[in-house]
């Protein structure tokens, strides 16, 4: 693998997920297509959250609130990524809950304005993602916490790769169907590079037990997730692939406050 052609993808990966500029370099030559790029979504997760996780540890150190610094610890990456993924999250369920086709619930994603059950899974994302930190950070030392963070951020971005690459595009001319579809070893090394990155950064403060139950509950939540979209509309948007960095953040979160 080249070196160069890497860091370009981690480059490209950060600006296709969040709203931080990166040098136009990494951009030169290229056609805006991700299927090889896609590879990097894990390293370019850890870039993106590592400024909540610094914070994070900050604030642990300091002896703050464990709710507190969930909440600042999220806010701090929903403003770097622009709530790209919670407005994926949103959108797809809006459309899943309430389409009644799958002409119907294409229509709902695409409508920028939020319905009910839109705005009852950001509810519950944030109550769910901030109740499940705050549970953890007490259990772990403040540089342990701050590693948890990151190792989530890596293991919920392969799970977007997983399931963009499981599917078909749902349109012809969405954002997710221009972007390409992830090639196939492009998708095995960032599931393979997710999972290696997390269990890393796991291991020195989390035992075998909650990395293994935080491994199964992203496993059993995205493959529903994706079963879910999958029945509905017959292919992944840009949207489904957003949430399913939600649905993979949650469960692994959940898993670990459980099993922590």
């Amino acid at each position: 693998m080249d070196i160069r052609d890497y860091i370009d993808d981690v480059a490209r990966s950060v600006a296709f997920l969040s709203r931080i500029r990166v040098p136009q370099r990494h951009f030169d030559g290229h056609d805006g297509r991700l299927g090889r790029t896609v590879r990097a979504f894990p390293a370019a997760g850890l870039l993106i959250v590592l400024p909540a996780a610094v914070l994070l540890s900050i604030l642990e150190a300091l002896g703050a609130s464990s709710l507190l610094s969930a909440l600042l610890v999220l806010s701090v990456q929903t403003l770097l990524t622009g709530a790209l993924h919670e407005d994926g999250l949103s959108d797809a369920a809006d459309g899943l809950g309430g389409g009644r086709d799958r002409d119907s619930t294409l229509a709902i994603m695409k409508d920028s304005r939020v319905g009910s059950y839109g705005v009852v899974a950001l509810i519950l994302s944030f109550g769910l993602r901030a109740s499940a930190l705050a549970a953890i950070i007490p259990l772990l030392s403040p540089v342990g916490a701050a590693m948890t963070v990151l190792a989530v951020a890596a293991a919920s971005r392969a799970a977007m790769v997983w399931h963009w690459s499981a599917l078909p595009p749902a349109r012809k001319d969405g954002v997710a169907a221009s972007a390409g579809q992830p090639e196939a070893d492009a998708a095995r090394a960032a599931l393979i590079s997710g999972a290696a990155i997390a269990v890393l950064l796991l291991l020195p403060s989390a035992p075998l037990l909650a990395i293994a139950s935080a491994a199964l509950a992203i496993s059993a939540a995205v493959f529903a997730f994706t079963d879910l979209v999958r029945d509905k509309i017959g292919g992944h948007t840009g949207d489904t692939i957003g949430a399913t960095e939600q649905v993979a953040e949650i469960a692994a979160l959940a898993a670990l406050a459980l099993a922590l």
